[in-house]
């Protein structure tokens, strides 16, 4: 599920960078970053589905799209988006499948198989 939800959160964003870069350039660029840090994170948990810190950038990532997203459309984002973005559909389905994929990598980040190479949380 964290593959599936990094890889298609990345071909969404990957696909709007130009729709982004016509409304500014920190918004494109943001886009950009968003695309390639998800496609690190396939990459990377592809060949090794147990890597702790992978997983932990993946929930890291999730978190920081769906907070981003709440405060774009809310307040807007300072430099990258100034403006408010409007709420669609597209993005609304985005954003659930990366809420899925955030609760994917959570759920393997609490394993106790991986929690034992994650010194906070062994234990937990």
């Amino acid at each position: 599920m964290v593959i599936l939800a990094c890889a298609i959160s990345a071909g969404i964003h990957g696909a709007l960078v130009p729709e982004h870069f016509a409304e500014g350039v920190g918004a494109g660029v943001g886009f950009v970053a968003a695309t390639v840090a998800l496609a690190v994170v396939v990459v990377v948990v592809t060949l090794r589905p147990a890597n702790a810190p992978a997983l932990i950038a993946a929930v890291a990532l999730f978190a920081g799209l769906l907070a981003s997203y709440a405060l774009a459309i809310t307040t807007g984002l300072p430099v990258l988006h100034a403006e408010r973005e409007p709420v669609t559909g597209l993005a609304l389905a985005t954003k659930a499948i990366e809420a899925v994929g955030l609760l994917a990598a959570w759920g393997l980040i609490r394993r106790p198989s991986l929690a034992v190479h994650i010194p906070h949380l062994k234990g937990t």
